[in-house]
């Protein structure tokens, strides 16, 4: 029986692909990718030649039926997004559940991943932490998001885009005010910054830049799970 394969590809550094990817990638029939240009440059690094099939948000459930059909007819599909892991703020989830009914077998293949890098550096015990990807991109809305979550207590781990990153943490820092936060730039890459502090620090570290490039993934400390820097 044919396999749909979630592979995990590096989110920066090239070098950080897994050995097994590698192989699932080049034993697939197919590729599917969020970005077949983005794709193109990891197979061609590792001189990988393989017939792609595009599956973005924006075609996401008419993709799944064309990559259901090739199962279907026996081919392995390797599914991959620009960076990461599909289905962790990318498309992949609608696929994935779709071949699934279908009676196909659906394999994970682990990989590098933002939200665990941070993790690894923040200094914060991961107990409690919750992953909530990108807030919304309406101030309002974020304002209110980003209130419930301080709420509840516990830390979490949220991405956003270089232009919205100033506007999340000017509203942490008034919602928050003492919350320390840990932001990651371009992680694993050559200009990869890691700031720690509480969010008005370090957003005052990051207006002093001429422009803010990269994307982010900012990990804010719970009151109740989150530690702290230090000894217990």
């Amino acid at each position: 029986m044919a396999t749909l394969f979630v592979v995990a590809t590096p989110i920066g550094n090239l070098d950080d692909i897994t050995r097994r990817a590698l192989a699932v990638l080049e034993k697939a029939d197919y590729v599917a990718c969020e970005d077949t240009r983005q794709t193109l440059k990891l197979l061609s690094h590792y001189g990988l030649k393989k017939r792609l099939v595009s599956h973005y948000s924006y075609n996401e459930r008419a993709s799944a039926d064309g990559i259901v059909k090739l199962l279907a007819e026996g081919r392995d599909v390797a599914l991959v997004t620009d960076s990461g892991t599909p289905g962790i703020s990318d498309p992949g989830t609608y696929v994935v559940r779709l071949a699934r009914e279908k009676g196909f077998a659906v394999s994970p293949v682990p990989g590098a991943s933002a939200l665990s890098a941070l993790l690894s550096v923040s200094g914060f015990s991961a107990k409690g932490v919750s992953f909530q990807g990108f807030l919304s991109p309406k101030k309002g809305r974020r304002k209110n998001q980003l209130q419930k979550l301080l709420e509840s207590g516990d830390g979490f781990l949220l991405y956003e885009s270089p232009m919205r990153i100033t506007g999340l943490l000017a509203d942490l820092a008034a919602l928050a005010p003492d919350r320390r936060v840990v932001a990651g730039r371009e992680l694993t890459k050559i200009h990869e910054e890691i700031l720690a502090g509480i969010a008005q620090e370090v957003l005052t570290e990051l207006e002093k830049k001429p422009k803010i490039l990269g994307e982010f993934s900012l990990l804010v400390a719970g009151e109740k799970n989150v530690k702290e820097l230090g000894p217990e």
